[in-house]
């Protein structure tokens, strides 16, 4: 599947349709789930996901931090009290993308085997402002099942950090009617992360601007 060639435009800026943006190191990137605190609390104390956290069950992670509040509300919906920046090995998320395939028919040959087979879902769902209002323009959900839930857990994982008081932080910034860029400066910096044309292509991302 040839990568997207579709650009939005934002505040005099053009942004990439489906770019992946995240907070990221020279050795890693960060990414974000919302558990209850019987997971999240565990997780942190062992810097891994550890029981209940369930192996067996499809996990979703999340680069973008609003495409994460808007999923949790900022930390207030049911078993999504506790926000989690779990910092991943450029490695091993790489490797989630090499061994990924679209959740839904991209209409290239053979899609239905390499769903079957693929440890790895992507899905690109329109990103996030501050109050949940959708952009115009895509963020990556990465689904890991099998073998990428043993990797992760066991090889990829860097550290893992509790949030919830930024998230909360932020809510409650949004009705005291503090102007939108003093919040947005409470929020992680996001940057365009760089991928090799090979795995912009599997996971349909368009390419930068010119």
């Amino acid at each position: 599947m040839p990568p997207v060639r579709i650009f939005a435009r934002l505040d005099g800026m053009t942004v990439p349709y489906r770019q992946i943006r995240a907070a990221c190191t020279e050795r890693s990137i960060t990414v974000y789930q919302a558990y209850d605190a019987a997971i999240a609390g565990p997780a942190v104390a062992a810097q891994r996901l550890v029981a209940p956290f369930k192996r067996e069950r499809m996990t979703w992670i999340k680069p973008s931090f609003l495409w994460m509040m808007y999923r949790c509300g900022y930390a207030t919906k049911p078993g999504q009290e506790r926000v989690l920046a779990i910092e991943l090995s450029r490695d091993g998320f790489a490797w989630a993308l090499e061994h990924s395939c679209p959740s839904h028919d991209d209409r290239s040959p053979g899609w239905r085997e390499r769903l079957r087979r693929s440890p790895v879902r992507i899905q690109w769902d329109p990103e996030r402002g501050l109050r949940h209002e959708a952009l115009p323009y895509r963020s990556i959900q990465i689904g890991l099942s099998g073998e990428a839930v043993r990797r992760y857990v066991e090889e990829w994982t860097l550290a893992i950090t509790d949030v919830t008081e930024l998230a909360r932080e932020v809510r409650a910034a949004l009705p005291a009617g503090h102007a939108e860029p003093q919040v947005s400066a409470l929020l992680p910096v996001e940057r365009p992360y760089p991928l090799p044309e090979g795995i912009m292509e599997t996971i349909g991302a368009s390419r930068a601007c010119e």
